[in-house]
């Protein structure tokens, strides 16, 4: 079966995929930060068994990883797909995920929350991810009583995510805007308008390829479909304003000349590490859209950029890897996806 980000969703030139995430604890059991390790045990086989057990069509799509019975690679790996946090991976005991087949659902168990449900999707796909996600959780809610106050709506770790409980994120390419210097003024905007603009990885990280989150901060005094169509709005703004630019920048000699020399590194290196992989991947995702080159899928740049990442690299080859042979590795991967790479 396909992972979810080996696909190509609405508005692929621009948004990368979407993530919706609920957080949700249960009543009479402290946070994690709080619980006994005999209680996050509990807790841990209380979560579990409310989706592997029941009855539902769920049941049979999902696994259950414990976190401390993989490798450092593995687990590494999961945060480069974005199925956990790199947080959730600071400990290992009593903290478990509960994964679909095609990893567009995870559930951290016992990170800052008792439960983290998220869904990715590919491209734009707001409303799709939040009605999976309201399906996954209703049939945890079925056996599991989440903690809930009718003032404050559900009661999480942090206050910033008390009331839906929910972060609702699409990744974006947004080299034009970048290269344009406006993405400062645009994110002290966004911040006005209850919406914050991070890194690749999500809070405290760097940007890496041009690619940003976008998601909402206010979780308390809006519903779950406001917060949505309060996003899809805004990215749908940006896309717009990426593309206007795309199209004066495309024309530029020089860019064309950097989006193609970028071309040919991708196609003949030897050894490329993961952080000059991700800038030219940029120029090249900007040259696919653009017109400046042809002869890679969308699915293809999207199922690669998850491959050759360093952790994720190491544990489809089952070995740990000094960072040359990782290079070689990667450079070999990318040689072969990128060979029909050609301008147009």
């Amino acid at each position: 079966m396909n992972k979810w980000y080996e696909k190509a969703g609405p508005q692929a030139d621009v948004v990368c995929s979407t993530r919706v995430r609920l957080a949700r604890n249960l009543q009479a059991y402290p946070f994690p930060s709080k619980a006994s390790q005999k209680e996050k045990e509990e807790l841990e086989a209380k979560i579990k068994d409310a989706l592997l057990s029941g009855n539902s069509v769920l049941s049979r799509e999902f696994s259950f990883l414990p976190l401390e019975s993989l490798t450092r690679e593995a687990a590494i790996s999961l945060a480069e797909r974005r199925l956990v946090s790199p947080e959730f991976l600071s400990q290992e005991k009593g903290r478990g995920i509960l994964l679909s087949e095609d990893e567009s659902v995870s559930i951290m168990i016992n990170e800052e929350d008792h439960l983290r449900l998220q869904v990715l999707m590919e491209g734009l796909s707001l409303k799709e991810a939040a009605e999976k996600a309201d399906r996954v959780e209703t049939v945890l809610s079925e056996t599991l009583p989440f903690a809930y106050d009718q003032e404050f709506g559900y009661l999480t770790e942090c206050p910033t995510n008390l009331g839906t409980g929910m972060r609702a994120s699409v990744m974006l390419h947004l080299p034009a805007l970048t290269e344009n210097g406006g993405m400062a003024r645009i994110s002290a905007n966004l911040s006005k308008l209850g919406l914050t603009l991070r890194g690749t990885y999500g809070e405290g990280t760097q940007v890496q390829g041009n690619l940003y989150q976008l998601s909402n901060q206010i979780t308390l005094g809006l519903s779950e479909d406001e917060a949505v169509e309060n996003l899809y709005a805004i990215s749908n703004q940006l896309i717009g304003e990426e593309r206007k630019l795309r199209e004066r920048f495309g024309e530029s000699i020089q860019l064309q000349d950097k989006v193609c020399r970028a071309a040919g590194v991708l196609k003949s290196a030897q050894l490329l590490s993961a952080g000059e992989f991700m800038q030219l991947i940029s120029l090249v995702r900007f040259g696919l859209s653009t017109g400046i080159l042809k002869g890679l899928s969308w699915e293809e740049v999207n199922s690669l950029t998850v491959a050759v990442q360093p952790a994720t690299l190491m544990a489809r080859q089952g070995k740990a890897m000094e960072q040359e042979e990782r290079d070689r590795s990667r450079a070999q991967l990318v040689r072969q996806a990128c060979g029909a790479l050609k301008e147009e």
